[in-house]
């Protein structure tokens, strides 16, 4: 039997981290409902939609009701009429979803205490010393590389920088991926390679089809819309735990090239893969290898029918349709990786970028 039928925990969550997960984790096992009301001030670069998203992904099917709310109020534990703004803030935050009543406030701050007399509800700390989860937003956001495994996983899948090679046969987008790995891993040690999962798979089919027929060459193959559903599921699945690990992913190709080449092999009819494409995760960055310049070299696998001049310009058009940001990566491999880690670096340095209210606090952790 719960101790509490209505619980409260509140908090800007920025980000949210395995700190946040066994506070709410703890409160949802003593109260029937639980509401973990994100506070989010326009002054904070990661939105409030995003962290009332993350932290409702991270506790489905609970009793734990996620609610974001907008406060732009300054912080001032010494003043009672700042006390009032917030409470009423946070009032209203519950109104709306019908809870008018309070039992407790789960909290790991001192400030927990007065939030929870003011709202006639008992308070529960939880690790004030931070031992369960030496975590704190601050140090998450002081150094978002070192904090990666503390912070929740879907917010992580956000997190993240993506850079997303692409182009058409023998266009260099492997030796291009391999190379932005290389150059990355003395930064980011977790960073892990996201090969183009397609080809894995034709390899793998190929020799079924061997197995059963000696003879058989490549033209053999025949394709359906399930081989294309199975490697644009598993080619966003390969970059999604690739995320969880890093805060840089680099894959070479997407479900995008999938779906390309599922019109190639299938005709347009085909709709294989585009439930993955549906679920294609967020990107930061699309390089398009050129194949000006690049001389056609046959491994034996790839199909020299295929027009690539057309293949490109078909990336081009495709991914400005669907809004992504892409550059065109051109010249010798010193040009192009040149190119690339520019703007990548830009990239890596606004997302490790945070900013706050000039009212907000650090927490220091004991020992820190």
């Amino acid at each position: 039997m719960s101790l509490f039928k209505q619980g409260v925990v509140i908090g800007k969550f920025f980000p949210p981290h395995t700190g946040h997960r066994h506070l709410i984790a703890t409160a949802s096992e003593q109260c029937a409902g639980l509401a973990v009301v994100v506070l989010g001030s326009r002054f904070e670069n990661i939105s409030l939609a995003d962290r009332v998203k993350w932290l409702a992904a991270e506790f489905e099917e609970s009793n734990v009701t996620v609610i974001g709310m907008p406060d732009d109020c300054p912080v001032d534990y010494a003043s009672r009429a700042i006390w009032k703004a917030h409470n009423e803030v946070l009032r209203l935050a519950l109104k709306l979803k019908g809870i008018t009543a309070v039992d407790a406030v789960f909290s790991s701050e001192e400030y927990g205490a007065t939030l929870a007399e003011d709202f006639g509800a008992a308070h529960v700390m939880v690790d004030h010393a931070r031992a369960a989860y030496p975590v704190s937003s601050t140090l998450c956001r002081d150094d978002l590389s070192a904090a990666w495994r503390n912070i929740i996983k879907p917010a992580r899948q956000d997190l993240a920088v993506r850079i997303i090679v692409v182009g058409a046969e023998s266009t260099g987008t492997t030796t291009l991926a391999r190379a932005l790995t290389g150059h990355y891993r003395g930064r980011y040690p977790e960073l892990v390679d996201v090969p183009e999962f397609g080809r894995q798979f034709t390899y793998d089919k190929f020799a079924e089809l061997q197995a059963r027929k000696p003879d058989a060459v490549l033209s053999d193959m025949v394709w359906t819309a399930e081989d294309f559903a199975l490697i644009g599921e598993r080619q966003n699945q390969m970059e999604n735990e690739a995320a969880a690990r890093c805060p840089l992913v680099i894959a070479d190709t997407d479900v995008i090239t999938t779906s390309l080449f599922e019109r190639v092999y299938i005709g347009e009819q085909s709709y294989g893969s585009y439930h993955a494409v549906d679920r294609l995760p967020h990107r930061d960055l699309y390089l398009i290898t050129d194949h000006d310049g690049v001389p056609f070299e046959d491994d034996g696998w790839r199909d020299a029918e295929h027009p690539r001049a057309e293949m490109t310009e078909w990336f081009k058009e495709e991914l400005t349709a669907a809004g992504h940001s892409w550059i065109l990566v051109s010249g010798t491999p010193q040009e192009r990786i040149a190119a690339a880690t520019g703007i990548i670096d830009l990239i890596i340095a606004q997302r490790n970028s945070f900013t706050s209210p000039p009212w907000a606090t650090r927490t220091v952790l004991t020992g820190a």
